[in-house]
């Protein structure tokens, strides 16, 4: 039987490591093909305030451009394997893919574990090495690397059939040239055409798949996916089918096509198109197809990977609690945390015998810590506890995740890193040594890699780059050391003096600063012995009537080492608590008091 097409529509998806130019890539294509004339800032679909200041995507968004008489659907992608959901839930809306590398980093974890989820999904792809114009491009090493990468996970000998462009995206041109610097992004709009595919209707009846939820407080639920087969209008009944479930029929009552920035009203939408949808009357999950009411056929959706990394949320019981937030309850906590459950379908949330405390399991400590910011932002108070891995038993054997960490550090370093990842059972795969620096290819157990970060910096003095994805579950490999250093805690409540810092900065790194208010149990600082030490940081200087023979020094204090929400989540150990209010981020003792700590 033939299946009808859609020759002038073509769906595609923008996949690479994190940074390596997608977003920036993207806004070329929306200048270029004329769809926005003006931009009034640089990478439009990083919309999220967050996004802006990490410079990364978190959230896969979906655009649409007119070029000639085509029109293009174009889905960006985050590229940090943390947030591989969105990756996995959005790549099943097109055909093929667009996969940039930077032509200076190369092929790193992110890139391959995006390109894997690709290739599984049998997309078509279109190779752009990015960046050519940094002056410590290496185009040949980086293309040798992509074909040895697509060998290495292609399942069929038709993906390795794909056009290699090259170009920049910040100086928007792209040609099959490496040695030419300049031109427009004309090669890669004809590449989409000619490489991708057209979309083919999967049955003769309707079925959108639904690939995220939206809310409007004029229309209810929008539901944002594909239409696979059929035609869907305004006015039409429909039903939700997923698994075994079938909901009562209810009226499609908006329709809304993706072009530029803008969600454009539409009558109806053909099998190819990526839409917006409003209509329902019942609850909808990520997932769910939607159908004619006769025919209900539910469309078959890609399994996410499960979480490997959990941490527990519990409401805030310190003696500051309630001063900056206004959202404190665990009812607010459960409220807040079932609805990130909706569209965030890589996170899972699970009830623990306290009412008080949530279990929170997601794909990596950056995951975990993009949501508790995003909560802190919004008002809720709560404290986390130290990050733990996932462990499953696999054909009766213990078994912990493993990561992919690939490290680029001068050579003068590699030595030292070696010996810290060798403590951390870690396993050299690979080693390339270019110029004056060297990669260093390991798997890793997760948990090694908690905490692994600040010393890194240290060891490489700021000079060392490290990148990691998820690569399976192996064997427990063995005990590895956590932090050697103890906690300065607090043994007082008040505010902090500049005299009781001045003496304690002799026995460690301080994270306070003075006139700032702590409690009893609160940590202070970082000891430099490896046992905590109980200090009293509000102690005055005693004022006599004496008068001193000489004047007193001035007080001069190292500045506090900053402790943001991830450095917290690395440093903790799983008696500490990270207190977390809009304002503050606090480091503290599960027990407040010295004798709750001593069992």
């Amino acid at each position: 039987m033939i299946r009808r097409k859609q020759d002038h529509l073509r769906n595609i998806a923008i996949i690479a490591h994190v940074d390596h130019g997608k977003t920036t890539m993207v806004d070329q294509l929306l200048r270029q093909s004329g769809t926005l004339k003006e931009m009034q800032v640089d990478r439009v679909m990083d919309s999220n305030d967050l996004e802006r200041e990490r410079g990364i995507t978190i959230l896969a968004k979906n655009t649409g451009i007119v070029y000639g008489e085509y029109a293009i659907n174009i889905v960006d992608t985050p590229g940090h394997a943390d947030f591989g959901g969105e990756v996995e839930r959005t790549l099943q809306m097109v055909e093929g893919f667009i996969l940039l590398v930077d032509a200076a980093e190369g092929v790193l974890p992110g890139t391959r574990f995006v390109l894997h989820k690709a290739l599984q999904l049998n997309l078509r792809p279109i190779v752009l090495i990015n960046k050519i114009d940094r002056k410590d491009a290496d185009i040949d090493r980086t293309e040798a690397a992509i074909h040895d990468l697509f060998l290495d996970l292609a399942s069929d000998p038709s993906q390795l059939d794909f056009p290699v462009l090259y170009g920049s995206s910040k100086m928007g041109f792209v040609s099959g040239n490496p040695t030419q610097m300049s031109g427009t992004m004309e090669p890669l709009f004809q590449a989409i055409i000619n490489h991708i595919p057209a979309p083919v209707e999967k049955n003769d009846h309707l079925q959108f798949l639904t690939t995220n939820l939206d809310r409007s407080d004029f229309l209810g639920t929008i539901a944002i996916g594909r239409v696979f087969s059929g035609n869907i209008q305004v006015g039409q009944n429909f039903i939700c089918c997923k698994d075994d479930y079938v909901s009562r029929p209810m009226k499609v009552t908006k329709i809304f096509k993706f072009v530029g920035l803008n969600r454009v009203e539409s009558d109806s939408a053909s099998f190819g198109d990526i839409i917006a949808m409003t209509g329902f009357s019942e609850p909808i999950h990520i997932g769910t197809t939607v159908c004619q009411v006769e025919h209900p056929l539910p469309y078959p959706y890609v399994k996410v990977d499960e979480p490997t990394v959990s941490i527990f949320l519990s409401v805030n019981d310190s003696p500051f609690n309630g001063r900056d937030g206004k959202l404190l309850t665990s009812r607010q906590i459960k409220e807040r945390l079932e609805k990130e459950l909706k569209t965030n379908v890589a996170l899972k949330v699970e009830p623990t015998d306290t009412p008080e405390v949530f279990k929170i399991s997601g794909r990596g400590q950056l995951h975990l810590g993009i949501l508790v910011e995003t909560m802190r932002r919004e008002g809720f108070e709560m404290q986390i506890s130290a990050p733990q891995v996932i462990y499953r038993t696999i054909d009766g054997v213990r078994s912990e995740p493993i990561e992919y960490l690939v490290i680029d550090v001068p050579t003068e370093y590699q030595g030292v890193v070696i010996e810290n990842l060798g403590k951390r059972k870690a396993e050299m795969k690979n080693m390339i040594n270019y110029g004056d620096r060297v990669r260093l290819e390991f798997e890793v157990p997760s948990r090694a890699l908690l905490g692994f970060r600040s010393q890194f910096l240290t060891d490489t003095r700021g000079t060392g780059i490290a990148n990691f994805s998820f690569l399976n579950y192996q064997p427990y490999k063995g005990d590895i050391p956590t932090r050697t250093k103890g906690a300065m805690i607090s043994m007082e409540s008040g505010s902090v003096k500049a005299y009781a810092l001045d003496n304690l900065q002799e026995r460690g790194i301080l994270f306070v600063v003075p006139a700032e208010e702590v409690y009893e149990g609160m940590i202070i600082g970082e000891s430099s012995r490896d046992y905590d030490m109980e200090v009293n940081p509000c102690k005055a200087k005693k004022l006599t009537n004496m008068r001193a023979s000489g004047t007193d020094d001035a007080v001069r204090l190292a500045p506090p080492r900053p402790m943001d929400l991830e450095t917290c989540m690395e440093w903790i150990r799983p008696d500490e608590l990270i207190e977390v209010t809009p304002n503050h981020i606090r480091l503290r003792k599960r027990g407040l008091k010295p004798h709750q700590r001593k069992n």
